[in-house]
């Protein structure tokens, strides 16, 4: 009868363990659109590049950037956290998953115990196995207990509530590896944009100090001038003016390079004492095309998308869980060893003992704490939900912000390319008149300053149209897909992941 118990109820368990309570899961719909607004006129790439690669940072071409961006990963301790905690969250589908299976205990005790001379009317105890007699008129006597226990105890998954902590841990874990693909996705636009940067105030600073050489040409021909009686000693003050602000702009470049040189430094882990990049030759005059691909495939190729979308999944088990505490919980569980008051007859056959049966437990009443609890699974579903749409227009946001931000600083660098030209043929006409005696040095001090203006705005564009493409690429998803999230074989077999 024992057996025949046993055996239907691990024959119920096969039956029921298909039954999971709570709602399965399906992604609710997220607002998507068929195309992007700004991309009406933008560059397509090559055919052959019409999918972002996950090296993206080869398409800029800069040895020196592909370098820095490769050394993020082995060596940005951030980076390094975001995998610890996706560990972390791989243990926990472990242990969901371990409630599955028996859990077995084993060990062995020793006591040794006097029994109060007051119990019984002052009886005496005389131990015989695991049994005692008391005999009047004796003292508190002395006894041994020698056991090795062992006991086995198995919960019956009869309603899918461990089906549902394993699905809640692994789209959790999930949502972690999505997690660490963003950071690294972050850290690495990062380092492009502060690279970036700091070739800006190269550019910045070479053109200054080209600059301040051509004023010093101009203070030496004033100087000239001026012995010879025909400029007087103001266009003197005005050319030594001018002369050394362009040389203090340059010099204060150098406080905005320093901070950004210092930032590559610890995005690729090492301490700003230890690293140095020596200003290039030029800035490189356009970003390359990047593939925008089509809206449809966005939500697949960001990893904070991802995230949004696993942490739902994770959410909606949860409530599986919860409303699994309606029901019944059935455990087998058996127990059995060998006990004795004597160690030379603790391991021998009489010494035995065990016990087996099942258990069935239900909470009958808890002040509505399982309702209060399924409605806080429901609304932490509720907000994940809304979460993810959020996630995903903002998404679709930043494509839209970076494809508009190349398009018009590409028509700005139009227009600022014709006003340098013309700021230069002005300090030219306006430097032949100020020798031809036509105009005094106060004009040709406005127009070079117009002009060093507008070289400066100029190069800025050229900065900011490199920096809006790393940030397209970063809101395309840097060449990630969601394919590359662990499967949940692999959270389970502990296979690496990153």
């Amino acid at each position: 009868m024992k057996r025949s118990l046993v055996l239907s109820l691990l024959a119920a368990a096969l039956v029921a363990g298909g039954c999971r309570v709570g709602p399965n899961y399906v992604r609710p719909d997220a607002p998507t659109s068929g195309s992007y607004k700004e991309l009406e006129g933008w560059r397509t790439a090559l055919p052959r590049d019409d999918v972002l690669r996950p090296a993206w940072w080869q398409l800029y071409d800069d040895p020196v950037l592909s370098e820095l961006v490769e050394q993020v990963p082995p060596a940005n301790q951030t980076l390094k956290a975001a995998e610890a905690a996706f560990q972390q969250a791989r243990t926990l589908v472990w242990q969901a998953r371990s409630n599955w299976y028996p859990t077995a205990v084993a060990g062995v005790s020793f006591s040794r115990s006097r029994v109060s001379s007051n119990l019984s009317g002052g009886t005496r105890t005389v131990s015989g196995g695991s049994s005692t007699r008391g005999v009047r008129g004796f003292g508190g006597s002395i006894s041994s207990d020698f056991t090795l226990p062992g006991s086995i105890s198995w919960e019956l998954d009869l309603w899918g509530k461990i089906h549902r902590q394993v699905e809640s841990s692994e789209a959790s874990a999930q949502a972690s590896a999505a997690d660490l693909a963003n950071t690294q996705l972050s850290l690495q636009s990062e380092l492009a944009l502060d690279y970036f940067q700091l070739r800006t105030l190269d550019a910045v600073k070479r053109l200054l100090e080209d600059t301040a050489k051509t004023y010093e040409r101009s203070l030496t021909l004033t100087q000239n001038r001026h012995q010879e009686g025909i400029a007087s000693g103001a266009d003197i003050a005005q050319a030594q003016t001018q002369l050394e602000s362009t040389l203090a702009q340059a010099v204060d470049v150098g406080v905005q390079r320093a901070a950004m040189e210092h930032a590559i430094a610890v995005l690729i882990g090492k301490p700003p004492a230890d690293f140095s990049l020596p200003p290039v030759a030029e800035l490189a005059a356009t970003p390359p095309p990047i593939p925008a691909g089509v809206p449809s495939e966005l939500l697949e190729r960001r990893p904070d998308v991802a995230t949004a979308e696993r942490n739902m999944a994770s959410a909606n088990a949860s409530i599986g869980v919860a409303v699994s505490a309606w029901y019944p919980t059935v455990t087998l569980s058996a127990s059995g060893g060998f006990e004795s008051s004597d160690i030379a007859k603790w391991l021998l056959w009489p010494s035995r003992f065990w016990s087996v049966g099942p258990s069935v437990s239900e909470t009958i009443y808890d002040a509505g704490r399982r309702s209060a609890q399924i409605d806080q699974a429901r609304a932490a579903y509720d907000e994940n939900v809304d979460t993810y749409r959020q996630t995903v227009l903002t998404a679709f946001q930043q494509v839209e912000d970076q494809l508009a931000a190349l398009r018009i600083l590409e028509e700005e660098a139009e227009v600022q390319d014709r006003a340098v030209k013309a700021a230069q043929d002005s300090v030219r006409l306006t430097t032949n008149q100020y020798e031809g005696g036509i105009v005094s040095y106060l004009n040709v001090v406005v127009v070079n300053a117009a002009a060093l203006s507008n070289e400066q705005t100029a190069v800025n564009i050229q900065g900011r149209r490199l920096a809006a493409s790393v940030q397209l690429v970063q809101a395309l998803g840097g060449g990630w897909s969601a394919g590359e999230i662990p499967s949940t074989r692999d959270l389970a077999q502990g296979r690496p992941w990153f």
